[in-house]
C-alpha cells in the first residue's frame, strides 16, 4: 500500500511539474490595454484558442494609468509587456518618437479603411465613438441637447450632464481635444458653469435610468453593451455637429525595450486582430470594426460609413503634444473629483 501510494505521489507530482515547464517553454506575451475587464477576458479565452502554443496575458488600466506605468518603466530601462492595444493614436506617436516600438508590415494592412503608420509601427484595431446618450422613458429627445454644443451651452440641462475624466481617459481626452479644436476655450468655461460631472461611464448610465442625468457624453460601445446585455432603453444620439472618432491602435513594443521578446508571437497575434475573425471579436465587443469590407456594425450601432459623414477631427499630434495644457485648462473650468 505504501509503495502503491508512493507511486501515485510520483505521478501527480510528475505531471504537475511538466504541466509548469510546458507553460514556462510557451512564448510569452503580455499585452498592456485599455479595454474594458470584461471584455479582455472574453478576449483572453478566444487568443487562448487561437493560438494554444502561446501563454497570452493582459494587464488592464486606464490609458493614464498606462501612461505612467510605461513612463516608470521606461526610466528602468525595460518594460514589462511586449504589446499595447490603447485607446487612441496620440500614445502611438510618442512611443515612437521615444524609439520603443517594433515596426511590422502586417500582412492584413491592406485591408483597413482608417489610417496606419506606413512603417508598421501601429494600426488601429478598434473603432470607438464618443457620442451622448439619453433615457427616452425619462426625456423626449427633442427637449436635451443632440449637439455638443448644445450639450455644454444648453442651460436646461444645468446639473444634469456628465462625461469621463480626460486625466485618466485616452477616449476621453481626445474628445476634449477634438472640441477644443471646433470651440475654443470658452466650450469648456461654459461646460464648468453647466456644473458637469465628472465620472466613470457606469456611474453617468446609472444616473441616466434614474433621471438624475438628462443627457451624458459616453462612448457609443458603453451604451450599446447595456442595450444587449441588459436589455436597456438607453439610446445612443450621434451628435448633430459630428460623433468623435477614435481609432484605438495596437502596436509592438522592440527587442531593447519589450518584457519577453517574443516578437514572432506578437506579430501573428497583431495579424489575427487584424483579420476578419479577429475583427469578429471587436465587433462583438460593442466596436465598430477597422476592415473596409467588414459587413455590419456592432449591436445596435449605425453603420460605420455613416457615422463617418459627420465626425469632429482629432489632431492626434496634439494631443500627444500639449496633453499637459489641455489637461491644465480642462482643470482651470471644470472640476474633478479627487480619486481616492
Amino acid at each position: 500500500m505504501k509503495k502503491a501510494i508512493c507511486i501515485l505521489l510520483f505521478v501527480i507530482m510528475t505531471f504537475g511539474l511538466t504541466a509548469c515547464s510546458q507553460k514556462e517553454d510557451k512564448p510569452k506575451v503580455l499585452i498592456y490595454t485599455s479595454m474594458y475587464e470584461d471584455i479582455i477576458e472574453a478576449m483572453d479565452k478566444t487568443l487562448e484558442e487561437v493560438f494554444p502554443d502561446y501563454d497570452i496575458e493582459f494587464f488592464y488600466g486606464g490609458t493614464g494609468t498606462l501612461q505612467a506605468k510605461v513612463a516608470a518603466e521606461v526610466d528602468s530601462g525595460k518594460l514589462g509587456c511586449d504589446m499595447l492595444m490603447v485607446a487612441d493614436p496620440a500614445f502611438s506617436l510618442e512611443l515612437m518618437e521615444e524609439g520603443i516600438l517594433h515596426a511590422y508590415k502586417s500582412k492584413n494592412a491592406g485591408d483597413l479603411a482608417f489610417d496606419y503608420d506606413k512603417e508598421g509601427y501601429w494600426y488601429p484595431v478598434r473603432i470607438s465613438n464618443m457620442v451622448l446618450a439619453y433615457n427616452p422613458d425619462k426625456y423626449s429627445k427633442d427637449e436635451i441637447p443632440n449637439s455638443f454644443y448644445d450639450f455644454a451651452y444648453d442651460e436646461s440641462v444645468k446639473g444634469m450632464i456628465s462625461m469621463s475624466n480626460p486625466l485618466q481617459s485616452g477616449s476621453a481626452m481626445a474628445s476634449v481635444t477634438g472640441l477644443l479644436q471646433k470651440y475654443g476655450e470658452e466650450y469648456f468655461q461654459t461646460l464648468g458653469s453647466q456644473n458637469v460631472a465628472v465620472e466613470s461611464g457606469s456611474v453617468a448610465l446609472t444616473k441616466l435610468e434614474t433621471g438624475e442625468c438628462k443627457v451624458i457624453m459616453i462612448l457609443e460601445e458603453s451604451v450599446l453593451k447595456k442595450r444587449e446585455e441588459e436589455g436597456s432603453k438607453l439610446e445612443v444620439i450621434y451628435p448633430t455637429d459630428g460623433t468623435i472618432n477614435i481609432p484605438s491602435p495596437i502596436m509592438m513594443v522592440n527587442e531593447k525595450w519589450s518584457a519577453n521578446n517574443n516578437q514572432k508571437a506578437c506579430e501573428e497575434i497583431t495579424d489575427w486582430f487584424l483579420s476578419e475573425e479577429g475583427q469578429s471579436n471587436i465587433v462583438a465587443a460593442w466596436m465598430h470594426s477597422v476592415l473596409g469590407n467588414y459587413p455590419e456594425p456592432p449591436y445596435d450601432g449605425i453603420p460605420t460609413s455613416e457615422i463617418l459623414e459627420n465626425t469632429i477631427p482629432v489632431d492626434w499630434e496634439k494631443c500627444y503634444k500639449d496633453r499637459e495644457e489641455i489637461r491644465t485648462m480642462f482643470q482651470e473650468y471644470i472640476t474633478i473629483p479627487e480619486t481616492k
